[in-house]
């Protein structure tokens, strides 16, 4: 368990929480399997995601060039209010397909997913799929799962304000930490993904000038900080109650976010696309009542921050097993 010292701010973790077992959802992915083989009936792409992500692509990109000429202040109010959610939608639709959940190809997802990055205006969906499909590999291993914050985040981050700070910018150490603390030599697709994004932010520039591409840029930013949708950064795996290390969402803003929130499900069952995961809990939801839940990704945001108990600290790790040394 996470140590924890008296502060003036409250009891303040010192430590992460440090499990002694496996991850949860390999364990739970045999039984239920064993019980409801028919889950196997859901594995497999979701034939509207080209759709879905398209419209996504077009929508953003079009609402970027109509602001270029637009006041700086009705930009960000725009990107806060409409371009955060595109944008979040997108990485999203990026995390989708870094699963290979749109085509059985996998390089026909790769290409989508660098599609789907260019309203992002951050070159982004290649390294992704890299550091998180460890995530799934190696939840909450030491050194390995960067999803987890570093041990300087945590350190610093002790108190209200801090934590709002750092809200606002997760989604920077959400980048950046990986590049800092388990750097990979980029490839060739890193660098297609680079220079296909830098072409078109450079357009975006030259055409309709520098406010469509803020636009771009701060909806970005924003959909990732102190954000209704940004809610899922936290809620997924930010342990409030030492029992359990993932947790769902099953408010309305799954319809928005490629139904991330079903997070125990999609652990569970990567190879399920979002589309279908509330079916594994209809199918088995004896093994998902008991678990923690929740309805609001803004009130996980609150809670959080106010919560003096709680911190980046809050995550649940594991040591590196010599199986996770040979399979990395």
């Amino acid at each position: 368990m996470g140590g924890r010292e008296e502060t003036e701010e409250g009891v303040m973790a010192t430590d992460f929480f440090w499990s002694y077992t496996d991850e949860p959802h390999a364990s739970r992915r045999r039984q239920i399997l064993s019980q409801y083989p028919q889950i196997k009936e859901l594995f497999g792409p979701d034939p509207f995601a080209l759709l879905k992500i398209t419209l996504v692509v077009l929508l953003q990109l079009w609402t970027a060039t109509s602001l270029h000429s637009a006041g700086w202040l009705k930009i960000l109010v725009v990107a806060y209010f409409f371009g955060s959610f595109l944008n979040h939608n997108l990485f999203l639709a990026i995390h989708e397909l870094s699963h290979n959940l749109a085509f059985s190809t996998p390089v026909y997802n790769r290409w989508l997913g660098i599609f789907a990055n260019l309203p992002i205006g951050v070159p982004m969906s290649v390294t992704f799929q890299k550091y998180h499909l460890e995530h799934h590999r190696f939840q909450g291993v030491d050194g390995i799962d960067m999803d987890i914050p570093s041990n300087t985040e945590a350190h610093l981050v002790t108190n209200v304000f801090a934590k709002c700070i750092w809200v606002i910018l997760q989604l920077f150490f959400y980048a950046f930490r990986p590049l800092f603390l388990k750097p990979k030599p980029p490839g060739m697709w890193e660098f297609i993904n680079f220079t296909i994004q830098i072409a078109i932010d450079a357009a975006m520039v030259y055409f309709c000038g520098w406010r469509s591409f803020g636009y771009m840029i701060l909806s970005t930013f924003v959909g990732g900080g102190m954000h209704p949708m940004a809610g899922h950064f936290i809620s997924e795996h930010y342990v409030f109650n030492p029992d359990q290390e993932t947790y769902s969402y099953y408010g309305p803003l799954n319809l928005m976010t490629w139904s991330v929130g079903y997070h125990n499900e999609h652990h569970d069952f990567p190879r399920i696309p979002g589309s279908k995961l509330h079916k594994v809990k209809e199918i088995a939801p004896e093994y998902y009542a008991g678990l923690e839940a929740y309805q609001s990704w803004s009130q996980v945001i609150y809670m959080y921050i106010m919560d003096r108990t709680v911190g980046p600290f809050s995550r649940m790790k594991r040591k590196v097993s010599e199986s996770s040394k040979k399979s990395e």
